[in-house]
């Protein structure tokens, strides 16, 4: 099995970014946020966010807008090509592992009944 840490590797390479960006990049998947509001979606402080928010603008995948609500606060939101950049980091981080793809109906059987039964649940209830 491909572990996690694997695969944030590939995501980081395949983007080249760093994880706290590509982690920035699916916090803003659901829609613009602020300052305040990525830092904490991303449990970093607003300094570190800044500089994020500030490398993914240079690279053209985010901006900042003045918020309709404050003008004083700032939004951010993802341009096309962070989005295009976000669904992809999605795609890979969420991707079955090859070699769980590759397995027949019996074995997804088996692997799913094995499974339930190590999260206590009852495989004959789900049967």
């Amino acid at each position: 099995m491909v572990d996690r840490n694997e695969r944030r590797r590939e995501v980081c390479e395949a983007l080249d970014l760093s994880f706290i960006r590509v982690k920035a990049l699916l916090a803003l998947q659901a829609g613009p946020l602020t300052l305040g509001e990525l830092a904490a979606a991303l449990s970093i402080d607003r300094p570190y966010t800044t500089l994020t928010v500030h490398e993914l603008e240079r690279r053209g995948l985010a901006e900042r807008t003045v918020h309709p609500d404050d003008r004083r606060s700032k939004l951010v939101e993802l341009t096309a090509s962070g989005r295009t950049a976000a669904r992809l980091a999605d795609d890979m981080l969420n991707r079955p592992p090859a070699a769980l793809v590759a397995l027949d109906a019996a074995d997804l059987a088996t692997l799913d009944r094995i499974t339930a039964h190590l999260a206590g649940e009852d495989p004959a209830a789900t049967a």
